[in-house]
């Protein structure tokens, strides 16, 4: 199989992956709120498009976004060589999905895969990149390790995935460094598998089908506990570091702009709302702390439940 055969089939993937997600949502919403998605679906200037989902102001979810694209085109000059692979020429696609829920005990979800490819002739390279993380606003241990027990289980069925590493990579690579602390409790994420490709995307295509499974159990859980005012700011001003992270350090929200890509499909990451409050920090011994000593690096799938 070449390159563009194999960029068909990862395309169409994630194209049916975002279908099955989108559909999985929205049936929380049923009977609760009017909230549906959107289908938005848009043009690149230099050559394809892709399909932006959006759910915004739901009982459960108050913004759920799911994007797919598969474009291709030419690279800003300035911006190709810090990519892999010869001349200017690329073609990429991926799915992207930023769950942001309106109940604080519910932890934000993030995960991101694609495949890229840039140059042509002998020069070409290509790889796949992606991962998923949990950001949650109140620490509840079964749920982290629930999640990181799922990534770990995915990546063990694969030679090629090392859940080990993956996660180093994902606390490393989600790290604010003038806040100190990592945006959330981390997962996996990985980036530049070159080698080997045909089996990397398998273990792609499986760690897709682990979105659902890894997040909706947490939500079940946690979607109908009781919170305050006091949960709600603290959910907010949490909100603040997801932002600072993505306009500051995300590679995506980089590449996505460097490229000419849709500004509303690259923003949809960000939060609804969020607080900015002076120094604002949680009081000693409650369970806003609890969160913020957390957010370091942890072998939450080896924990005990």
């Amino acid at each position: 199989m070449n390159l563009d055969e194999l960029m068909q089939q990862v395309a169409s993937f994630f194209a049916g992956l975002q279908d099955t997600i989108c559909e999985a949502l929205e049936g929380y919403e049923l009977g609760q709120s009017p909230a549906r998605f959107s289908d938005d679906r848009w043009q690149h200037p230099a050559g394809g498009g892709g399909r932006s989902r959006v759910l915004q102001d739901g009982a459960v979810f108050e913004k759920a976004g799911v994007n797919w694209s598969f474009v291709h085109g030419e690279l800003p000059a300035e911006f190709a060589p810090t990519l892999p692979g010869e001349g200017t020429a690329f073609a990429a696609t991926g799915i992207s999905l930023v769950l942001h829920p309106r109940n604080p005990h519910v932890p934000a979800f993030h995960a991101n895969f694609r495949f890229l490819t840039k140059g042509s002739g002998q020069g070409r390279r290509a790889w796949f990149g992606g991962g998923a993380d949990l950001t949650p606003c109140y620490l509840y241990r079964e749920d982290v390790v629930h999640f990181h027990r799922c990534w770990q289980q995915v990546c063990q069925r694969h030679a090629v995935a090392d859940y080990g590493r993956f996660k180093r990579w994902c606390d490393e690579y989600f790290y604010l460094p003038h806040r100190g602390e990592m945006r959330g409790v981390g997962g996996i994420f990985f980036d530049y598998l070159s080698e080997r490709l045909k089996e990397v995307f398998a273990f792609v295509r499986d760690a897709g089908h682990q979105i659902l499974p890894a997040y909706l159990p947490i939500v079940d859980r946690r979607r109908e506990t009781p919170y305050g005012e006091r949960e709600r700011r603290w959910q907010l001003l949490r909100r603040s570091r997801y932002a600072e992270f993505n306009l500051l350090y995300d590679r995506g929200t980089a590449f996505g702009l460097r490229s000419g890509g849709r500004v509303e499909s690259i923003l949809m990451s960000l939060p609804p709302l969020a607080a900015w409050a002076y120094n604002a920090s949680p009081e000693p011994g409650s369970p806003e702390a609890e969160l913020v000593a957390a957010l370091q690096p942890r072998d939450w799938a080896e924990e005990p439940l």
